[in-house]
């Protein structure tokens, strides 16, 4: 049950971090956001990032072995890292139309399978 928790957390908390780090970029069409200072736009960004962090934070640590949880450290981090690629594929592709998804793409996400494959083998 704890991996599902685990990872259901850092499904969200990676949803917040795409729409942190790459969301400012989509509103360039707001005009009012659009005319904000950098400043205010990395304000408005480490916004969005605190509930990252509320979400990142209890995963590792539900997760995490020494806390009882089903994965060491190395799983938890490559786990994070292909959840990450997926959730801003769905973003981009949702979000930014002048993007492809191409087979260099697909032979990346393959390379990452085969990552989490090694990183579980005993």
């Amino acid at each position: 049950m704890k991996q599902f928790i685990t990872i259901g957390l850092l499904v969200i908390s990676n949803v917040f971090m795409t729409f942190a780090w790459y969301g400012h970029l989509r509103f360039k069409q707001m005009e009012w956001f659009n005319n904000l200072p950098l400043i205010l736009l990395i304000l408005f960004s480490w916004g969005i990032a605190l509930f990252e962090y509320l979400f990142q934070v209890p995963a590792n640590r539900i997760g995490y072995q020494e806390n009882g949880g089903p994965f060491n450290l190395w799983q938890l981090k490559v786990i994070q890292e292909v959840i990450s690629l997926l959730v801003f594929t769905g973003f981009t592709l949702l979000l930014f139309k002048n993007e492809t998804f191409r087979w260099n793409h697909a032979v990346g996400f393959v390379f990452m399978v085969l990552a989490v494959f090694f990183i579980f083998k005993k």
